[in-house]
C-alpha cells in the first residue's frame, strides 16, 4: 500500500482593516437612525463583527477622561412610514367553470358562467345528494 502526503489547500486568511477604516465605520453607526447591519452590509463586513469593534469602542471610550466624548450608540434604523402603492396586475379569472362527474359509469360535463358560481354550487350539491 503506498502512502504520501497529502497537501491541504490554503487555509482562510484573515482580513486585516486599518485603523482609519474602523474608525470611519465606527463613527457611521454614530449617526441617527442608521443601524450596525446596513453599515456593515455597505462595507462588506459581518454585523456580529462591527458590533464587537463598537462596543470595544464604546469601552475605551469610558476610560477617557469625562467629557472628551460622547458615549457612542447605534440607534436603529427606524421603519418607513410613507406608503408606498404597488400596482398589482387584475386577477384572472376564468370565463366559466367546467365540471365533469363520473358515477356508475355514466360521465356527465357540464360547462358554467363563473359569474353564476353560487348557483352552480347549489346544483351541484343537489346533484351529489
Amino acid at each position: 500500500m503506498d502512502t504520501f502526503p497529502i497537501e491541504l489547500p490554503a487555509g482562510r486568511r484573515r482580513r486585516r482593516h486599518s485603523p482609519e477604516f474602523r474608525a470611519a465605520v465606527i463613527e457611521a453607526c454614530r449617526r441617527p437612525g442608521v443601524s450596525i447591519a446596513a453599515v456593515a452590509l455597505a462595507n462588506g463586513l459581518n454585523a456580529n463583527m462591527l458590533r464587537k469593534w463598537v462596543n470595544d469602542a464604546e469601552r475605551t471610550h469610558r476610560h477617557e477622561p469625562a467629557g472628551s466624548r460622547e458615549p457612542m450608540r447605534c440607534v436603529p434604523a427606524e421603519p418607513s412610514t410613507g406608503f408606498v402603492p404597488l400596482q398589482l396586475p387584475a386577477p384572472s379569472v376564468p370565463s366559466e367553470i367546467r365540471i365533469e362527474v363520473k358515477r356508475a359509469g355514466t360521465s356527465i360535463s357540464v360547462s358554467w358562467p363563473s359569474g353564476a358560481a353560487a348557483e352552480c354550487a347549489l346544483w351541484l350539491r343537489e346533484l351529489l345528494r
